[in-house]
């Protein structure tokens, strides 16, 4: 005669997935099924995309850098062909020009010169590097040296005249704002998110001051900003929509289940 199961202890079913597992803190932990942590993210926070612990900042999205590379050739197409964008754009300006003392706007205009702008990257990597986060300075410094490879030509091929120096050429695009924009988000998302406000404004106002002073037309702060947002932003594009989770030109890989785990280059804070 079998026993008969006393009440209140049922009878274990095969096949079934246990709801608690041993080695738990504590009776009756919960646990998934298939061996993973529970809660999402699993484990630890995964650092963001250059590096350091804590979320990822707002990446734009696909449309977003599409729309970028669109503008910019766009308007790269109206200068060379001196289009009606580019003829309002000459009207913008010219309204605008010297509307502030000339001291401010070229005060400001010196925010993008590389005496300026590339110390405070340099700083910016150094810190990262000594941090553990080499392969993101490394990028960042990769990104400013990218800035004239990819103005000059456009610069040379332009050959746009400048607001006040009509014998002149290669204003197109602004090689100022540009590196101010490189510069100074770069040396943001290498020490904390929370200067990314700054560098936005830092570069505002480095295009703002070219515009104003006469030292660029409007279409050419534009254009070198549209230059560079996917430069910006590739480590961050790339993290989030990538297959490689790259994340920010640190060694990463896919692990069993798609799990992310972190390579051993140098430790990260």
């Amino acid at each position: 005669m079998r026993e008969t199961p006393r009440a209140g202890h049922p009878q274990h079913r095969p096949h079934r997935a246990d709801a608690h597992t041993a080695g738990a803190s504590r009776s009756g932990t919960p646990h998934r099924s298939d061996g993973r942590p529970p809660h999402t993210p699993r484990g630890a926070r995964q650092p963001d995309p250059l590096g350091r612990p804590g979320t990822t900042p707002p990446v734009p999205g696909r449309p977003a850098l599409f729309s970028a590379l669109v503008a910019l050739a766009v308007v790269t197409w109206q200068v060379f062909v001196h289009g009606p964008l580019t003829r309002l754009d000459e009207r913008v300006s010219r309204s605008l020009v010297d509307t502030v003392p000339r001291w401010l706007s070229e005060l400001a205009s010196d925010l993008g010169n590389l005496t300026v702008a590339l110390p405070v990257l340099a700083a910016a990597m150094a810190y990262a590097f000594f941090r553990g986060r080499r392969a993101a300075a490394l990028y960042a410094g990769l990104a400013m040296a990218a800035v004239p490879l990819l103005v000059v030509p456009l610069k040379e091929w332009t050959a746009r005249p400048g607001p006040l120096e009509p014998w002149a050429h290669g204003y197109y695009p602004s090689g100022h704002t540009a590196t101010a924009m490189v510069a100074y988000f770069g040396a943001a998302y290498l020490v904390s998110n929370r200067l990314v406000p700054v560098a936005a404004l830092l570069t505002l106002i480095t295009g703002t001051g070219l515009i104003v002073r006469g030292f660029h037309w409007p279409l050419d702060v534009l254009a070198s900003v549209a230059l560079c947002l996917p430069l910006l932003c590739w480590p961050l594009f790339a993290a989030r929509y990538g297959r490689g989770r790259i994340r920010g030109g640190d060694a990463w890989r896919t692990g069993n289940g798609g799990t992310p785990s972190r390579s051993t280059d140098g430790p990260t804070s």
